[in-house]
């Protein structure tokens, strides 16, 4: 079968495309913007792609059109598609039933923490010799591609609250029917299509509705929206996590590199590992516990965090340049540009930490979320603030309510002076954005030579 995916580029469309190609259809795609590191890997997959939306990329035309939640009405070739009365189907929908049917799914859920957690929890099985199939909003290093289907029943997804498609709007993970949930912790956020937290908690608890009642949903104890969600009903047994849940930590080091698990008050053994945040030590428990409902005791869990090599974009080590560091990060809310901050900032002490952002993810745009961004810097020394032309908001005003130096600058070359002229040997650049930055890391790194 011919599939055409409209918005291939997309982590959870690139990623649905490698499980098309696999299951052994001729695929291809087309978006608006190609680049890596999805495009890299749809091109090794075979996969061709398009630049733009010329409906002449559907003639002669694909047995099935995918089409990819960003593709809206008035687009040309989603035009075409309803023109010609040509097949189309959601992304979530066609992976509900090609690929999820039939299986047992491990859903991870949440604002934050959704690509790393549900990476370490197909690690983890994966260690465990269990195979299982996956789709990942990310490149995991432990694996080096963001999906696969698997040999086993046992399934990992990134289940997004985000739309499924401009004719579905109900959330992506409605469509996927977990047997184990992981629901790592809700906030505000995708002001484009929610209008507030209430909102989204009914979202969740939609997908709440459909896990089984011999399933498992897993959430901390330190969040009141889900908690909220589960008042609204739950049939089905919950674990928590953190203070005061069944599964705790014991910190054995301030930047989350080392700490102690506890189930039900009984030690199973310590993790160490590369990575840092009180956000990480979160996932790596909700992972544990995910994985104990489908048989991994949690001592052979621990074992294989501590070999987890986390995820590509998040606090990945791109450069080091004259003593130098350079780190990629997806970091796109107040809350995750914080937790980042503060456990690079408890892992290299009192070195300088330079901050560069770019608001771009649509709540951003929209100025959802920049009464949160003062505060959520105040780990670094001082922060670059990249304003893009299309940004409806004062950054500026924002950037002067910052406690730490900030700047802001409307041009990659701006920035690149900026840090060349601050940075010394042993300063850590952190580059946080959820799109390709135009390319900052690499000619950062250049410039810095």
């Amino acid at each position: 079968m011919h599939i055409h995916i409209l918005g291939i580029c997309g982590t959870f469309m690139g990623s649905m495309a490698v499980l098309a190609k696999e299951l052994g259809h001729h695929v291809t795609g087309s978006d608006a913007n190609v680049y890596p590191p999805m495009s890299t890997q749809l091109e090794a997959q075979g996969i061709e792609l398009t630049q733009g939306y010329d409906p002449a990329q559907l003639d002669p035309a694909p047995d099935l059109v995918v089409i990819g939640n960003a593709m809206s009405r008035g687009n040309p070739a989603v035009e075409y598609v309803l023109n010609k009365g040509l097949p189309y189907v959601s992304g979530p929908q066609w992976l509900a039933d090609h690929v999820l049917q039939g299986r047992w799914v491990l859903a991870v859920a949440g604002t934050h923490g959704k690509t790393t957690t549900s990476s370490m929890l197909a690690w983890v099985l994966e260690h465990a010799g269990m195979s299982p199939g996956f789709l990942i909003g990310g490149v995991p290093q432990n694996f080096s591609v963001s999906a696969r289907l698997g040999g086993t029943p046992f399934f990992v997804i990134e289940a997004d609250e985000y739309d499924s498609a401009f004719f579905d709007k109900r959330s992506k993970f409605v469509h996927y029917r977990p047997r184990t949930a992981i629901l790592n912790n809700l906030e505000f956020d995708h002001a484009d299509i929610f209008p507030d937290l209430p909102a989204i908690e009914r979202q969740f608890h939609h997908l709440v509705r459909t896990i089984p009642s011999e399933g498992l949903v897993i959430h901390p104890t330190t969040e009141p929206a889900l908690q909220r969600v589960i008042e609204m009903g739950c049939w089905t047994p919950v674990q928590t996590t953190g203070a005061g849940g069944q599964w705790q930590v014991k910190l054995l080091k301030d930047d989350g590199s080392q700490f102690e698990v506890l189930f039900e008050g009984v030690s199973q053994g310590v993790v160490e590992w590369d990575m840092t945040g009180q956000h990480n030590v979160a996932n790596a428990l909700a992972t544990l516990a995910a994985a104990r409902h489908v048989g991994v005791v949690p001592s052979m869990g621990i074992a294989a965090l501590s070999a987890f090599k986390s995820v590509k974009r998040r606090m990945e080590k791109v450069a080091e340049v004259r003593g130098i560091t350079i780190y990629d990060d997806f970091a796109h809310h107040p809350t995750a540009i914080a937790t980042t901050l503060d456990g690079l900032r408890k892992r290299i002490g009192d070195a300088p930490l330079i901050a560069i952002i770019e608001p771009r993810s649509n709540s951003m745009k929209l100025g959802a979320h920049r009464d949160g961004l003062p505060e959520s810097v105040v780990d670094a020394d001082q922060v670059i603030w990249y304003a893009p032309a299309n940004l409806g908001w004062d950054l500026g005003a924002t950037a002067a309510l910052c406690t730490v130096p900030s700047i802001v600058s409307d041009s990659l070359e701006g920035i690149i002076e900026r840090v060349k002229s601050q940075a010394q040997p042993g300063t850590h650049v952190v580059i946080m954005s959820n799109g390709g930055f135009g390319g900052l890391h690499g000619k950062l790194a250049e410039a810095l030579k």
